[in-house]
């Protein structure tokens, strides 16, 4: 069933787990995260990057994704991840997707709350919800013109009360696009941010951050964590080894009767591991 990311958090607040959002890039992957959903009776978000965004236009991918989110038997919610673009934002509002992230990290935080403030408005009349980012998560690469910058406490007090968003990104020392490596989570910072915040938080970077540590912090106020980096080498890792493994096969039907149960047992890991 398709619902906003509002309607994923107050469970999760209240009974202690977090919901996974999964950056998928295709029909396969979408599928195989459902399908892990439904195994567990899990919710889930499907979400799209800006990769994503640049390569396909939002009207494909949402006419790809509704139907999914639509038939499926656990709650699934269609989110924008970052953008930085408020038209961009306000458009993937209008042709349904039921969650947005406005991404003014990388501004001063009057115009990053103004942003955000603009982006609210607008999804309070189409029912969806709305994710904004104050400090700024780096990317271990791909995106080197992207800050890195623990979150001030004054001012995501401020971004909560100025605009008011459903769910608050925090950079408390987790980083993008990890592959191989970990990085060691301010719980200092964290624990500061918990107290004085009364909102749902989220992880991104979640690939890089150390089993343990996405426990711990999904037993408290965060309820949401981004995740590509692991499905993404788990698809194309899978891929590699199918077509070593016979050079003669090439009907994208069979290699991905291989590919969905792969990605999909990688999703059920993380959906497991963060306590559903």
């Amino acid at each position: 069933m398709l619902v906003n990311l509002t309607d994923l958090m107050q469970p999760a607040l209240t009974q202690g787990y977090a919901v996974p959002c999964f950056n998928v890039f295709g029909y396969e992957d979408a599928l195989a995260v459902i399908k892990a959903a439904e195994a567990r009776n899990a919710s889930v978000i499907l979400a799209v990057n800006l990769d994503m965004t640049l390569f396909m236009p939002l009207e494909h991918i949402i006419g790809m994704l509704k139907p999914l989110a639509q038939s499926a038997t656990v709650p699934v919610c269609l989110h924008l991840d970052h953008n930085y673009d408020i038209p961009t934002v306000i458009k993937a509002i209008d042709v349904g997707f039921t969650s947005v992230m406005y991404d003014g990290s990388q501004l001063p935080i009057a115009e990053n709350i103004a942003g955000v403030k603009q982006v609210v408005e607008h999804a309070k009349l189409a029912g969806a919800s709305v994710e904004a980012e104050v400090g700024s998560v780096p990317y271990a690469s791909g995106r080197d013109h992207i800050k890195s910058e623990l979150t001030d406490i004054g001012e995501a007090v401020m971004m909560l009360e100025q605009a008011k968003p459903d769910v608050l990104a925090v950079s408390v020392g987790n980083i993008h696009r990890l592959e191989n490596t970990f990085v060691d989570i301010d719980f200092t910072r964290f624990e500061e941010l918990q107290a004085a915040l009364n909102v749902a938080l989220v992880i991104h970077g979640t690939s890089g951050v150390k089993s343990h540590d996405i426990q711990t912090l999904a037993k408290a106020n965060v309820c949401k964590f981004n995740i590509g980096t692991c499905l993404r080498q788990r698809f194309g890792h899978t891929l590699r080894r199918t077509l070593d493994a016979d050079a003669d096969v090439f009907d994208r039907l069979t290699i991905m009767k291989t590919i969905i149960p792969e990605v999909s047992d990688e999703a059920d890991k993380m959906i497991r591991l963060l306590g559903q």
